[in-house]
């Protein structure tokens, strides 16, 4: 085992932070709910009384030899009546605050879930390079399942036993502090031994979570490699791999529940061990007549012990209801601090100011703001002195001398320099790992350069809002996603206000309407299973669509068509040339002949561009491009 699984950390103020949360979303109703769950722990615990009381006027009545049976029944019955007027109201707050914690319940996890989501959109993409997808879907799926059984359960249980326990104590000094004090001795050593018992449970909690998280990370990445794994008859491999996981996560469950299911047969037997002894010295305390201490001044009786006993029973076993939340509290909170560590990253950083908007061109050859979609794009420009300035959108996009990498000491790009003019297509030629991606990235401002500088039509990319960087970029990347939804729903994931016949236009531009048309429903085809009923060509197409529908002034071709076979490549290099027109292209390709038609050829080779210029000058140069082209070696 290693050494982060042998100790877990459990953050401080998790539980204190999830009351807040709660309070915060229900200010009233919470409130509400727990002085009904008080009332009816009190209303619970006050028939005691109305028990000695009964019992009292039974002693005397057969004690005094009396056969007024309706005298007898005149006492007794309006108690009995009380009784089971205090059963009705004890069960009419019970109802309704179960019925208002089940609202409280789903709406909290509801809001926090959508909290979750929210945070999870305005992480950084390194946050999901690095984590695996299957951990971050179990916060959502385990962990919260965790703090609905804290929220439903155990704090009203809590709440309950606790009030419980502090009235059914008040009650017990009322009638006797002797034998109070004999019940309390026992419930400390029920503490006692609950703590030695109980102590080890939490921190296998916190591993339990980890590894159901780990789990089912493991278990997601083999259904999305499902494919992989028959192809290479990897079969038992991916088996032994999951029962490593499995067999750890057996461990730490086995012991979390080991540790916590030996407290209830061990409170539950010392309560009952109490119950006896309890009953043993109200029996010697009756028979040798000894005086009794206590708040009401009574002596001992029938009458005291018989509700005393039942008392003690009542109040052990809410100790013992007491000591198994605490279990379940250290499960959720294991569950909550992973939530929390999720939205408690650090958002992606955005010192942007610089916005995109719809522009036009005034009367007197200004450019200005407008609210209606013209097709021309402008940077609004905010300065100190409160002035604005408009530069028009045109993709003019230069990297100079830029430095860049993911680990720190392990540099990917080291002084690369990119110059694309308006309407120019630069290509990236290089082999896995050249940095041909990672320039790409840098642009999108998925990650940030450590060192030189990356302008967008003269304006420093940091000063841009990320969201309107993005939105003027269009991207096309080799692994397609395609969501859950109808074909022309994909295609609008472009453009959100996209009209069925711009859909339609862009997937025709592109080449992809033949295919659609001939599928069953033609647009209105549901997809599911990112498109598994689709050919990888024919998802190919939709994405390029979906980027041709935003229609930006810059493209990303990250090995766009390197999926798809040469027939559907021709038809969708076609389209790519139509869409391509008139913009900035990034191309990134293994097939030159895709990139054939750049103004702008770049060999990368560990980060360092080491050749450019035009597919007709590099292989005059019979460099490293002239070998790659003409086959003396190839790219790995």
């Amino acid at each position: 085992m290693s050494k982060q699984m042998k100790k877990p950390p459990m953050k401080k103020g998790v539980l204190a932070r999830v009351f807040k949360l709660l309070l915060e979303s229900y200010p009233v109703l919470l409130p509400v709910t727990a002085l009904c769950i008080i009332c009816s722990a009190i209303v619970s615990a006050i028939p005691s009384i109305f028990t000695k009381n009964v019992l009292e006027v039974i002693t005397e009545f057969v004690g005094s030899g009396s056969t007024d049976y309706a005298a007898a029944a005149e006492k007794i019955v309006p108690m009995i009546l009380l009784l089971i007027a205090l059963y009705v109201t004890a069960l009419i707050l019970i109802t309704t605050y179960q019925q208002l914690m089940a609202f409280i319940t789903q709406g909290f996890l509801s809001k926090l879930r959508r909290k979750m989501f929210d945070g999870m959109q305005n992480l950084p993409v390194k946050y999901f390079d690095t984590h695996k997808h299957g951990d971050i879907m179990s916060h959502y799926t385990n962990d919260i399942d965790t703090l609905r059984q804290l929220v439903s359960q155990s704090m009203p249980t809590f709440l309950n036993s606790g009030v419980i326990v502090l009235t059914v104590l008040c009650i017990m000094l009322y009638y006797s502090v002797w034998m109070t004090l004999v019940v309390l001795a026992g419930v400390c050593f029920m503490i006692f031994v609950s703590k030695k018992a109980g102590g080890g449970s939490a921190k296998f909690f916190v591993r339990q979570q980890k590894s159901l998280g780990a789990a089912e990370g493991y278990v997601q990445e083999m259904m999305n490699g499902q494919k992989v794994v028959k192809v290479f008859c990897h079969e038992d491999k991916s088996r032994e791999g999951f029962d490593k996981i499995n067999d750890q996560l057996y461990e730490d469950s086995y012991r979390a529940h080991a540790y916590a299911n030996m407290l209830g047969p061990i409170i539950m037997n010392i309560g009952n061990i109490l119950y006896v002894i309890c009953a043993t010295v109200g029996g010697l305390f009756l028979l040798f007549d000894a005086p009794n201490l206590s708040i009401s001044g009574e002596v001992f009786s029938i009458a005291i012990i018989v509700p005393f006993l039942n008392m003690t029973k009542q109040f052990t076993g809410n100790v013992n209801q007491l000591s198994q939340q605490i279990n379940s509290i250290a499960m959720a909170m294991a569950g909550a601090g992973r939530i929390f560590e999720l939205m408690d990253q650090e958002p992606e950083a955005d010192e942007g100011y610089v916005t995109l908007v719809h522009a036009k061109y005034d009367k007197d050859g200004n450019i200005e703001e407008t609210a209606d979609r013209t097709g021309m794009w402008a940077w609004k420009h905010p300065h100190g002195d409160g002035t604005l300035t408009y530069t028009p959108l045109k993709g003019d996009v230069r990297l100079t001398e830029v430095d860049f990498e993911y680990e720190e000491g392990k540099p990917v790009l080291h002084n690369v320099s990119v110059y694309a003019e308006p309407g120019q297509k630069v290509a990236f030629v290089g082999a896995t790992g050249a940095g041909k991606t990672t320039i790409t990235n840098l642009i999108n401002r998925f990650y940030d350069i450590a060192d030189g500088k990356i302008r967008y039509d003269g304006i420093n990319i940091n000063k841009i809002k990320k969201f309107d960087l993005r939105r003027s970029l269009g991207i096309v990347l080799q692994d397609t996603n395609l969501f859950t939804g109808s074909v022309m729903d994909n295609i609008r994931y472009g453009r959100l206000d996209a009209t069925d016949n711009e859909c339609i236009a862009a997937a025709k531009l592109v080449g992809a309407d033949d295919f659609i048309t001939r599928l069953p429903h033609g647009y209105e085809t549901e997809l599911a299973n990112n498109g598994a009923n689709l050919s990888q060509g024919q998802r190919q197409l939709i994405a390029i669509a979906r980027a041709a529908v935003a229609d930006p002034p810059v493209m990303i071709m990250d090995e766009a068509t390197s999926s798809i076979d040469t027939r559907t490549e021709a038809i969708v290099q076609r389209g790519m040339d139509r869409l391509m027109e008139g913009r900035t292209v990034f191309v990134i390709a293994h097939r030159l002949s895709t990139v054939k038609n750049s103004d702008v050829i770049m060999v990368l080779d560990h980060g360092v561009i080491i050749e450019r210029g035009s597919h007709d000058a590099l292989i005059a140069e019979k460099g490293t491009y002239y070998q790659l082209y003409t086959g003396a070696f190839e790219l790995e």
